[in-house]
């Protein structure tokens, strides 16, 4: 194998190095890969809650020179295909099905090669309390609405002030306008500057096909690869009522003002 950049080297192919992440979250971008990569997630968390855990990567945009499998015992598993382009596509696996082996493909010229992820570790309750993983657009149950109250990555009384559909990445971006913040994990919803009002951006599929409407929502939802996903919003005025009937009979999981 030959390239004009010098960086392939016949005696490197087989190189496999190891790489051991302790965070709970971050990215990780493998310059000219040759050989292989194996991703060793160790987070700073007990041995016994491993298997709790869910690992989500998602590939940069422009990834590219190695496939990405699943590795456990030897045996491995297909993630990402090099090459695959599939925009803001999201592979989630429980911690104890393997580890991440990256293995590059032979390339004429790697230096124009730059394989690249982001990673998340949340526990499987978090994973899939994220009602948007089987089914993103069923509306909530008001235990559903009352239980997303209490455990939301963002909580806020807001409208709907427009929508923008990204049909490449089959997303829609809900543009949020707020009348209460109540709690957010991310500084996602920030006071603009013109206006003085307090404005952010929430994430869900295209396929739900929100679109914009009069009156106040309450608006849940985690934040997921650095971008706010949207979970429960019913409209406020069903949150009110679902909340009082709640708490006359002493059923709310957690307190928070509904006005």
């Amino acid at each position: 194998l030959s390239s004009p950049s010098g960086l392939t080297h016949e005696s490197h192919k087989k190189d496999v190095e190891q790489v051991y992440l302790r965070c709970s979250e971050g990215s990780i971008e493998w310059m000219y890969p040759t050989g292989a990569l194996i991703v060793n997630l160790r987070p700073n968390t007990s041995p016994a809650s491993y298997k709790h855990l869910t690992v989500c990567i998602k590939p940069f945009k422009d990834s590219a020179g190695a496939n990405i499998y699943l590795e456990k015992t030897g045996e491995l598993k297909l993630l990402v295909r090099d090459g695959d382009r599939s925009p803001s596509k999201v592979y989630c696996f429980g911690y104890d099905q393997g580890g991440l082996f990256i293995e590059a493909t032979p390339q004429q010229d790697i230096s124009r090669k730059i394989t690249g992820f982001q990673y998340e570790l949340m526990s499987k309750g978090v994973a899939s309390d994220l009602h948007t993983v089987s089914a993103p657009c069923r509306p909530c149950s008001d235990t559903e609405v009352l239980l997303a109250v209490c455990t939301s990555d963002f909580v806020i009384r807001g409208s709907i002030q427009d929508v923008t559909n990204e049909a490449e990445e089959q997303e829609s971006i809900i543009h949020v306008g707020v009348n209460k913040l109540y709690r957010q994990k991310s500084k996602v919803f920030q006071l603009t500057g013109e206006t003085g009002n307090w404005r952010g951006q929430i994430k869900t599929p295209l396929e739900c096909g929100v679109k914009p409407g009069d009156g106040d929502f309450l608006f849940t939802g985690r934040m997921h690869f650095g971008e706010a996903r949207l979970g429960c919003a019913p409209r406020f005025k069903d949150f009110q009522r679902m909340y009082k009937e709640a708490k006359d009979k002493g059923l709310n999981p957690c307190e928070i003002g509904p006005d």
